[in-house]
């Protein structure tokens, strides 16, 4: 495959909105948690999460990722009631203050808060657990929005003890192809599908390594794609295992060029939306990256991305 290859040309649509995915997307992480691995209580005040938010816009974010739970591993759970107080509020001062054009995902697996984000103008769904709770597929089929199926075995606090493939990217594949088939089934329209293979859940090092260099693999799936993994412990290891002193032991906040670095190969191999904490890093990799993409297209006539 081609450094430069071109996105595969899909798009999805949300109310009267149409997201183009044949062109690169940034995803801004909103936490609004005091106790996500990476900025947990720096944004969970309302104006503290526009402000964050109107900086990542600034910096090329098209979508923002809003998270009212975190899913790192053996984290709190946190109630229904809670999470929409924590999200709610700022999905409403986000269209207030940032309008209408920005695209806003809730990272949530409750129907009940996807649903009272939706009515405050929410645009996607997120969903970790691929809508596997009571009641999810059913709204996600109600209100006609994209939803993001993310791959993962059990729930954060079991998830570590799941990361056992025959063969990774074909398991993730075909599990993924599994939830497809149920979600669709259960009346929710294949384009409004983004896959995401589920990095940081129910997988280790050689997981990661396997699926970062082979991810192209799971365009079989026929479905655009979401790359996050953006500060997360396989950068750590990364960093570690480079055997220099420098990157030893890493902050969360300091892995984040080597995730720039990851969210290029995952351009490369066809991923169209990159989730990321850092967007003004990860923008100039992407300006990078399509500008080269547009000289060597318009070079080399190869400008196709059927």
């Amino acid at each position: 495959m081609s450094l430069f290859q071109p996105l595969p040309n899909y798009q999805v649509t949300s109310r009267d909105k149409i997201l183009d995915l044949s062109q690169p997307h940034i995803m801004g992480i909103l936490n609004v948690t005091p106790d996500s691995f990476s900025d947990g209580g720096q944004f969970n005040g309302v104006e503290t999460a526009v402000a964050h938010c109107q900086k990542m816009i600034n910096e090329g974010a098209t979508i923002i990722d809003i998270g009212g739970e975190s899913t790192r591993p053996n984290a709190n759970v946190v109630g229904t009631f809670e999470e929409i107080n924590r999200v709610v509020p700022v999905v409403r001062a986000i269209r207030q203050h940032c309008g209408e054009s920005i695209w806003l995902s809730i990272d949530t697996s409750s129907p009940e808060v996807m649903q009272a984000a939706f009515d405050e103008g929410a645009d996607i769904w997120n969903d970790v657990r691929a809508l596997k709770r009571e009641g999810a597929a059913a709204l996600a089929a109600e209100l006609d929005i994209p939803v993001m199926l993310i791959h993962m075995r059990g729930e954060p606090t079991t998830m570590d003890g799941l990361a056992q493939y025959e063969e990774v990217v074909d398991d993730v594949s075909t599990e993924l192809l599994s939830r497809i088939d149920e979600v669709t089934s259960s009346g929710i329209k294949r384009e409004k599908l983004i896959i995401d293979p589920g990095f940081g859940f129910a997988k280790n090092y050689e997981h990661h390594c396997a699926l970062l260099s082979q991810l192209s693999r799971l365009q079989i799936l026929g479905l655009p794609m979401m790359f996050g993994i953006s500060r997360k412990r396989f950068l750590a290891e990364v960093l570690t295992k480079s055997g220099v002193q420098a990157v030893n032991t890493t902050q969360a906040v300091e892995r984040d060029p080597a995730g720039t670095a990851a969210g290029l190969f995952a351009l490369q191999q066809g991923a169209s939306i990159i989730r990321t904490h850092n967007v003004a890093m990860m923008q100039q990799a992407v300006a990078l990256w399509s500008q080269l993409s547009a000289y060597r297209c318009e070079a080399h006539s190869t400008c196709s991305n059927e």
